[in-house]
């Protein structure tokens, strides 16, 4: 019953994508991510997974690590599919089912609407199997710098969330191992009423919690051991740099970006 997540692990790799700069990626994985919300024909559903299917095969990241990037989202993408094939109403009627029926609308609804996700959780999925923790810290402290000048804690609200994705693979074996000895104990999470599966999981809550407390407190211990200052200015060992390949994957991007605001059916029209 082992719980394997790989949110956060880097794929080691020598890519183009790879050698990106990570503020460069960082940016590209945001535009691609708001971008999807704009796909809205399956012209521009094809045209977002041509491009972000291209980005994964210069990565050089096998397909099987992809896939297992998407599939904590699996269930929540055929709950959205769901939905949207039975409370969507409009358009012809294809079956009906009780009180409820499935029309043409629905089914493009329940299609569209969860594919275009998949393009946005593949970009953020592919900024972080190809970014290191180290490398998102820098980025994200490099662009949310100018936040500081308006009195917000820039570099700690980067070191966070470098300290997010550092713990998630971490924090999910140890809750693999929880359920094992729970398991172990005669403890099973899966059988019995629904009542009896919760009371099951308030053990591995509890005992996830004091884990996550006592990384928590190891950690901030081995900060003061180092004198770590979140607001002192600190030197980097390998400085950010931005070169010609890095701007033009952004502006690449933006292009891309840009086709799937155009209203298509509008340009064609004319």
């Amino acid at each position: 019953m082992a719980l394997r997540i790989s949110l956060g692990q880097y794929y080691n790799a020598d890519s183009i994508v790879h050698r990106l700069d990570p503020r460069a990626k960082v940016v590209i994985a945001l535009i691609m991510m708001v971008s999807v919300f704009f796909i809205t024909t399956p012209f521009k559903l094809a045209l977002g997974f041509i491009v972000i299917l291209g980005a994964v095969t210069l990565a050089h990241i096998p397909a099987r690590k992809v896939l297992s990037s998407i599939k904590p989202v699996v269930f929540m993408l055929v709950l959205l599919g769901l939905f949207n094939l039975f409370l969507t109403t409009d358009g012809i009627p294809l079956l009906h089912l009780g009180p409820l029926q499935i029309t043409t609308t629905g089914v493009r609804a329940a299609l569209l609407y969860s594919l275009r996700l998949i393009v946005g959780v593949l970009a953020g999925m592919l900024m972080l199997l190809t970014t290191t923790p180290a490398q998102l810290t820098d980025a994200f402290d490099a662009l949310l710098a100018p936040l500081a000048h308006i009195g917000l804690p820039a570099h700690e609200l980067a070191m966070v969330f470098s300290l997010m994705l550092r713990f998630i693979p971490t924090l999910t074996d140890e809750a693999g191992a929880i359920m094992d000895a729970q398991t172990a104990r005669g403890g099973a999470l899966s059988e019995g009423s629904p009542l009896k599966r919760v009371r099951s999981v308030m053990p591995v809550v509890v005992s996830l919690l004091a884990s996550a407390l006592h990384h928590a407190n190891d950690l901030s211990r081995a900060l003061d051991a180092r004198c770590y200052v979140g607001g002192a200015k600190r030197s980097h060992w390998h400085p950010l740099h931005m070169h010609a390949v890095d701007w033009l994957a952004l502006v690449l991007t933006i292009i891309y970006a840009t086709l799937l605001v155009v209203p298509w059916d509008f340009v064609v029209g004319r």
